[in-house]
This record gives C-alpha cells, sequence and structure tokens, in this order.
C-alpha cells in the first residue's frame, strides 16, 4: 500500500500562516495575551484555536512553495492582520484604565498604585480595579465569542495575501482610540463633578472657618463619599463599557 504525503508541505505551510495571523492576536489580546499567563497555555489556545479555524479557511491560502519569498510575504501580511484584530481589543479596553485614573485623581487615590495585570507596570489601583471587572464582564456576558467570530470574518475583511490598507488601518486604530478615550471620560464623568463640587465646598468652608483644618477634613472625607458614589454608578459604567466593546467587536465580526 502506497500513502500520499504530497499534501503536507502546503497543509503545514497553511497552518503555519492561520498559526501567525491566530497567535498574533492572541498575543495582544488582552487578559489572556498578558505576562501572567504561563507561555504553554497561551501557545496550546493559540495552537487548538488554529486547529480549529484551519479548516475553514484552508483554500484561502494559495502560496507558492517553490521560493521562500512569497510565503514570507503572506507571512508579513498574516501578523499584521493578527496585530490589528489584537491591539483594537487592548486599546478598546483600556478606556477603563483611562476611567480608574481621573477617578483616583478625584477620590485622592492618584497615589496608591498596584501591578496592572493587562500592562504589566504599576497603575492606579482604581484603574486596576475596573480592568479586571471588565475583563470578567468579557467572560461573563460571552463577549469573547466576538472575538472568535472577528477572527472567523478576518477572512473575509483582510483575505490572505492582501496586506490591508495602510490608510483604512490607521484610519480605524485612530477611531478606537478617540473612542476609547471618549468613554473613558464619560465613565469617569460622575466623578469630576463630585470632584469640582467638592472641592467648591471645601473652599467655602477653609473661607468660612479658616482655623479649621480643612486637609485633613476633606481627604478621608473624599475618599468614604467618592467609594459610596463608585458603588452607586458602577453597574451603569460597566453597562456602557460592555456595550462600547461589544459595538467594537461587531465592527470586526460584521457577519455575525
Amino acid at each position: 500500500m502506497r500513502i500520499d504525503v504530497s499534501f503536507l508541505p502546503v497543509l503545514a505551510a497553511a497552518f503555519l500562516l492561520t498559526f501567525a495571523r491566530v497567535g498574533t492576536m492572541l498575543m495582544m489580546l488582552p487578559g489572556i495575551g498578558e505576562m501572567t499567563v504561563p507561555t504553554r497555555v497561551r501557545l496550546t489556545m493559540a495552537l487548538v484555536l488554529t486547529a480549529i479555524v484551519l479548516p475553514a479557511h484552508q483554500a484561502a491560502y494559495t502560496v507558492n512553495l517553490n521560493t521562500i519569498g512569497p510565503v514570507l510575504v503572506v507571512l508579513f501580511q498574516e501578523i499584521v492582520v493578527g496585530a490589528v484584530l489584537g491591539l483594537t481589543a487592548r486599546l478598546a479596553i483600556s478606556c477603563l484604565q483611562m476611567a480608574g485614573f481621573v477617578i483616583a485623581q478625584q477620590l485622592g487615590l492618584g497615589f496608591v498604585t498596584a501591578v496592572d495585570p493587562t500592562q504589566n507596570q504599576h497603575g492606579v489601583i482604581v484603574g486596576n480595579f475596573l480592568t479586571v471587572l471588565g475583563l470578567t464582564l468579557i467572560f461573563a456576558t460571552d463577549l469573547h465569542h466576538l472575538v472568535l467570530a472577528a477572527l472567523h470574518d478576518s477572512y473575509t475583511l483582510f483575505a490572505p495575501g492582501e496586506l490591508p490598507q495602510v490608510g483604512d488601518a490607521a484610519a480605524h486604530i485612530t477611531r478606537v482610540i478617540a473612542t476609547s478615550f471618549k468613554i473613558g471620560m464619560q465613565l469617569s464623568a460622575p466623578f469630576l463633578v463630585f470632584g469640582l463640587l467638592f472641592n467648591l465646598g471645601l473652599g467655602v468652608l477653609s473661607r468660612l472657618m479658616p482655623q479649621m483644618q480643612v486637609f485633613f477634613i476633606g481627604m478621608p472625607l473624599s475618599i468614604l463619599l467618592g467609594l459610596v458614589l463608585l458603588i452607586v454608578v458602577i453597574g451603569a459604567m460597566m453597562g456602557t463599557f460592555t456595550g462600547y466593546l461589544e459595538d467594537v467587536l461587531r465592527d470586526l465580526a460584521p457577519h455575525t
């Protein structure tokens, strides 16, 4: 009996190119692509997801294997596409860190920092809390399914062998950054109003009672009232965030 293995080089090339897109996207996704996640876990997820995606899109890879040049060009293009997908999700969730920074400044907690699990660097503790809560809500509300759908639909938006238009990619990233900044400011808007009114009240109090040490009264009171306000509005804040993230992911998965 003779076994034909002539298909193996083509299959291996398609698997490698698919892995480049999937692996780059997972490497940049928030929550999954962090340094705190073991490398073997990330690699296993990338290999399993590649094995799932490959049968549906193997025919899209038509590469001449006689020379290494075309393969390297397509490999670079796949890495760029994966980076665009992963960077979009990471920029979208950065609005929580921005909102947390503004909230911490208004509450007087701007000096309290801890290691941000999504950035692998120090960040304000309020921003870290909101980021971890946002990641939890992504999985709790099944928004991670839209990430998989976006990966599937990316073969329609960015066909293998076609490099994304630089202008379109730049406009997309710019739009995501601008919208993320806007959402971050909207999430922190109640605390901006609170900070303005609270500091105005402290200023009036210091003029009415100059002998009172306003700072020693205002700091703990600001933290207490700010945390109470955070408890009251956090439901609406995270609802706004999940709605925004869903819109961003549905733009990448139009066929869902």
